[in-house]
């Protein structure tokens, strides 16, 4: 299988440019292209995950990758997708998050190779915007733009001026891109078509050069939401902020409906083993979960952070007793002392987002204190509730958290 069909068979390629010749440069090798990142956070996240796996797929298959870090960019924020604008971040915000990135991105490409990492503030800082307008605002129509499926959802909220400048910025990152490295090809996820184009078309208009873009589907759950969200909030992939085991048991509690697409999209296991796995149903699906979630956290803690992960969670599936991987809290003795109520203790704990919801699972018997159903909203955690030097309280039947007292 070419690495083209295979990458159409994992459910990869959602829109491309010149679908017969982008097949023939990807299926090839030696061809530069890029993806691009906005650090507008400290760490990735699992929505970066895929263009992190398409970057290995391609870096693996001889080709060489630029990891465009948005220094400049950045200090916009893409509008695509959102209702309100970004916050404005410093430069010294900037440049930390972008260390974290290179880090975490380590996992998965190898940039002692052939990968290559810009920062697009190295050329977009010091542009004298004048000079910037005449040279490639002039190139972009403002219907064509307002039309963009990126600038949509903010026109209905209040698109800037400011914002409007990210697509001729974003454009002007692969013109100078190919020109500086032989850059071929851009690749983003499906809700950067837009932007994509503009580059294209701007390295025609400009250099009457035929460039070409590819977008990959974006990690959707069989419901059309977006994956990588908790009540906790995002998914990192920094273990400070997601721990290894939290990640873990992110991915083994997908649904049943989402596990042969994460592991199409996400993993490297071949496609002729998950074909079998497509053949199961029910709690055969188990299995395929744990399978997802090792190979997910070994990609990016390692094996060792997976075989803990794996080994607390076949312990806690199997006995719900404790563990050393368990996510744990240390709270106040003091607080018990009269009694601390379970809601504001899972609050504290960060198992429910507000009390609303706590006193919802409780009542719909979703939650268990050492092995025992909590069946009142109103019980109090007392001392007795730590005779072995920590409770244990289950939230559903997966997740499992330690409470110890200071």
């Amino acid at each position: 299988m070419t690495l083209f069909d295979e990458l159409k068979a994992r459910g990869l390629v959602a829109q491309v440019t010149d679908e017969q010749k982008v097949k023939e440069l990807i299926n090839g090798s030696g061809q530069t292209f890029y993806i691009g990142f906005d650090p507008t956070a400290d760490s990735l996240h699992v929505g970066h995950f895929v263009a992190m796996v398409v970057m290995a797929h391609m870096q693996r298959h001889g080709h060489r990758p630029i990891a465009l870090f948005g220094g400049g960019t950045g200090m916009i924020g893409d509008p695509t997708g959102k209702t309100d604008m970004r916050k404005m971040l410093t430069k010294e915000e900037i440049e930390h998050n972008i260390d974290c990135f290179v880090k975490q991105m380590s996992t998965l490409i190898d940039f002692n190779d052939n990968a290559i990492m810009v920062n697009n503030g190295d050329w977009l800082l010091d542009l004298n915007y004048i000079d910037f307008l005449r040279d490639v605002g002039v190139h972009f129509s403002v219907n064509r733009m307002l039309a963009a499926e990126c600038y949509k959802q903010r026109m209905e909220r209040g698109l800037t001026f400011f914002e409007l400048n990210y697509m001729l910025m974003q454009s002007y990152d692969f013109y100078k891109l190919h020109k500086d490295y032989g850059c071929i090809m851009e690749l983003g996820g499906d809700d950067q078509w837009s932007n994509i184009i503009g580059g294209v078309e701007l390295c025609r208009r400009k250099l009457g050069h035929e460039v070409y873009g590819l977008t990959f589907n974006l990690l959707l759950k069989s419901d059309g939401k977006k994956m990588g969200k908790t009540e906790g909030g995002a998914v990192w992939l920094d273990p400070q902020k997601t721990s290894p085991y939290d990640f873990y048991q992110y991915w083994r509690n997908v649904d049943d409906a989402d596990v042969i697409n994460c592991l199409k999209m996400l993993t490297f296991v071949p496609l002729e083993e998950i074909a079998k796995y497509e053949q199961l149903s029910g709690s055969e699906l188990n299995a395929v979960k744990a399978l997802l979630a090792y190979e997910l956290t070994k990609m990016i803690h390692g094996k060792e952070e997976a075989d803990k992960a794996d080994a607390a969670a076949k312990a806690l599936f199997g006995t719900g007793k404790n563990t050393d991987d368990m996510p744990t809290t240390a709270i106040d003795s003091t607080k018990i002392a009269e009694g601390y109520g379970i809601l504001d203790l899972m609050v504290e704990c960060g198992l429910i987002p507000s009390k609303g919801e706590g006193r919802r699972l409780i009542q719909g018997g979703g939650v268990s204190l050492n092995d025992k159903k909590v069946s009142d909203p109103l019980y109090k955690v007392t001392a007795d509730d730590f005779e072995d030097g920590y409770a244990v309280i289950r939230k559903g039947k997966k997740v499992f958290h330690k409470v110890i007292l200071n």
